[in-house]
């Protein structure tokens, strides 16, 4: 910094008042106590005005003159005054004071450059402080050549005055945002978004708003570099915690598989209080990248985003480049996670064959495993063994088509402790607790067998189990248990309906045997039209609507959207989360199923059977007599007339199937207008609008 020329004191006045100046400086070192020094207004103008300029110059650099103390409060060393001597000119008292903002302003600095180098302080603050210390180097420049210029006799307390005033600004605004900084303690992004502000408020001084804008941009460097680090590798390099992403090492991956409400995904990696304004719209975005790189690198796959010069993250400025790097970055990072998890670990294929089992799409191995399977599930809950029904579902997995299927093997069983009304309520997923949970009048079975508790399970690894999830697993064995048990119910009525055939000789018109057969196709036309709801009208097409778009996702967060949506929907829309709906459908298929049970006694009760041998195994005849092998052809069957014990129990059945088919109606109807969805449940079951009579045996739907 080269200083211009001033107009300054003639040569004689110079030499005079240096010599008198040198007179007042021939005291000791101990002499510079106020009580031993000559007071300033015992010297004439002009050399008061040289020993002033002298303190000024050593005020500057924070150094006490003779004339010019420097007083700090106690415990705060952030207030300080500069005090002069009463007897000082006042017109040079005027101009020294006008000095001394900058020389606090330097002070306050220097304090906040040797106190913010420690280590404790964190990456930008030690970065603030270095760019800091570069300043108050030029700084120290400037008043050296001043000082050369007063030697030289150049220099009057006028053209003093005139140097500082440039930097006044700048180091008042300074010292301003250290104060803050100081007295909040701090550090990280709080202090960029500190000198952020401010220089948006001095946007009017252009001088003082480049410097804040400097001071940011050197703050910040160390701060970008974490943030490289994360967005181009996954990797936190924060050794102070500075950085705006926290990882919660507690949170494992291992627990998407085992806790329904696992936080893995959402909570592992999350935002903190205290994000830079210049990276706060793309806060988000910067969390996503580098949580799709560390899941890659969980999965052994190392991968880092192509870093080129102009991708350096190590400034940001007006033109927003460092955005466009971000959103690269990002783009990157999420189309390598999306293929790695849809080509290499084949995620459609594995919801594929989830849908095989769960959404009984391939129905086969199913229908042979209740065969084998049917006396185990018809015990009671605490007799069941679920080595033994495992075994048995992989001898029918094994025989069936089901073991052209490569992921058949991951498949196991699984038996509930609690029946499905009450598992939907204790489940503490908002939408199923709380519409479930308000309804007082759902009755618990006082004892479960297999049937009501049997379910399905599925082996997922990581880095699927982040789409499917212990959660999203529990939500398909919902679904699953409601279509078993519908088949179930639809099993238990074929078997009655057979019992009806082995006595469609006889001439059963008017009798109980009619209106019992009556009956049965009643219910069974009620069992396979919600099959067939719940089948093509609910989950074929939903899943169709998944699937495509899945094809069209873009980042694991759409897919894990996409499939989170098809179960609450399919959830919804197979009346797991409708209770009102959902008692009435138990009801009916409870009545189902007692009148299934009944059927061997009733038609036995109406007619009379030659028996050539009485059978030993009760269970066994009967299964002869429904097969039409018990009876010797040439003994007719008679059938018994008026037995009241026979037609109280069916008409007993037909007003309650009726009463509780009819009450349903209604409901659908007024629900409707909410849930579109259900008029087509209400034309299968009710028949309302659509006359077409469903078929008595609906098979289980194949892939479309």
């Amino acid at each position: 910094m080269v200083l211009p020329s001033l107009a300054v004191p003639s040569q004689m006045e110079t030499k005079l008042a240096m010599s008198r100046l040198a007179e007042t400086k021939d005291f000791s070192a101990d002499s510079f106590s106020p009580g031993l020094e000559k007071a300033i207004g015992c010297y004439d103008a002009p050399v008061q005005e040289l020993i002033v300029i002298d303190d000024l110059l050593s005020a500057l650099v924070g150094i006490e003159g003779r004339y010019i103390s420097i007083k700090r409060v106690h415990g705060n060393d952030d207030d300080v005054t500069f005090q002069v001597d009463a007897s000082m000119d006042l017109a040079l008292q005027e101009l020294a004071k006008r000095i001394f903002p900058l020389c606090k302003s330097f002070l306050l600095i220097h304090q906040f450059v040797e106190s913010r180098s420690q280590f404790k302080n964190g990456l930008v603050n030690h970065a603030f402080a270095a760019a800091l210390r570069a300043l108050l180097l030029d700084y120290q420049a400037m008043v050296a050549q001043l000082e050369h210029q007063f030697l030289l006799g150049r220099l009057s307390i006028q053209g003093l005055w005139f140097y500082c005033q440039p930097m006044m600004g700048s180091m008042q605004a300074l010292s301003t945002v250290i104060h803050k900084a100081s007295t909040s303690n701090f550090v990280g992004s709080a202090v960029l978004n500190l000198l952020q502000s401010h220089a948006k408020a001095v946007a009017g001084d252009n001088a003082v708003r480049l410097l804040l804008e400097k001071m940011t941009q050197c703050a910040s460097s160390a701060y970008l570099g974490i943030l490289e680090r994360w967005v181009y590798e996954g990797v936190i390099d924060d050794p102070y915690g500075e950085f705006f992403i926290a990882e919660n090492k507690s949170l494992q991956k291992e627990s998407l598989t085992q806790d329904h409400d696992a936080k893995y995904w959402g909570q592992r990696y999350s935002l903190k209080d205290g994000i830079p304004s210049f990276l706060a719209n793309a806060a988000g975005t910067i969390l996503t990248t580098g949580k799709y790189l560390n899941v890659m690198r969980e999965c052994g796959h190392n991968v880092q985003v192509p870093v080129s010069e102009n991708s350096k993250l190590m400034s940001f400025s007006t033109n927003h480049h460092y955005l466009e790097c971000i959103k690269a970055a990002y783009d990157f990072a999420s189309g390598e996670l999306l293929n790695l998890i849809k080509d290499k670990y084949d995620l459609v294929g594995k919801l594929r064959s989830i849908k095989h089992y769960f959404l009984l799409d391939q129905g086969d191995f199913l229908v042979h495993f209740m065969d084998i399977a049917r006396e185990e599930l018809a015990k009671r809950l605490d007799e069941i063994s679920v080595e033994k029904l495992q075994s048995l579902l992989d001898l029918a997995l094994r025989t069936t088509a089901a073991a052209a299927d490569p992921c058949h093997e991951d498949l196991t069983c699984c038996v509930e402790r609690a029946s499905l009304l009450k598992k939907l309520g204790t489940l503490k997923d908002l939408d199923i607790s709380r519409t479930v949970s308000d309804s007082n009048d759902l009755e618990e079975p006082v004892s479960l067998n297999g049937l009501e508790t049997f379910s399905l399970s599925y082996k997922v690894q990581w880095p699927l189990s982040i789409v499917i999830s212990r959660k999203s697993l529990t939500k398909y064995q919902l679904i699953f248990r409601f279509l078993f048990h519908c088949k179930h119910v639809n099993r238990q009525l074929c078997g009655a309906w057979q019992v009806h055939q082995g006595v469609r000789a006889l001439n059963t018109r008017g009798t109980s045997i009619s209106r019992s057969s009556l009956l049965c196709r009643s219910m069974l036309k009620f069992i396979n039209s919600l099959l067939h709801y719940l089948t093509f009208e609910v989950l074929e097409p939903n899943w169709h609507v998944m699937h495509n778009r899945l094809q069209t996702a873009k980042s694991i967060d759409e897919v894990i959207q996409f499939h989170d949506f098809f179960l609450e929907k399919c959830l919804r829309e197979c009346l797991l989360l409708l209770p009102e709906l959902l008692k009435k459908v138990e009801k009916l298929k409870s009545l189902c199923l007692q009148y299934a049970a009944a059927t061997q006694w009733l038609i036995s009760s109406s007619t009379v059977i030659p028996k050539p041998e009485a059978p030993s195994d009760g269970s066994r005849g009967f299964e002869k007599f429904k097969q039409g092998k018990l009876r010797d052809p040439s003994q007719p069957l008679k059938l018994i007339t008026g037995n009241a014990s026979v037609t109280d129990p069916i008409l007993k059945f037909e007003r309650e199937f009726n009463a509780e088919l009819q009450s349903l109606g209604p409901i659908l109807s007024n629900r409707s207008q909410a849930e579109p969805y259900l008029t087509h449940l209400a034309q299968w079951i009710l028949g309302v609008g659509n006359e077409q009579q469903v078929p008595i045996s609906v098979p289980f739907y194949s892939d479309l």
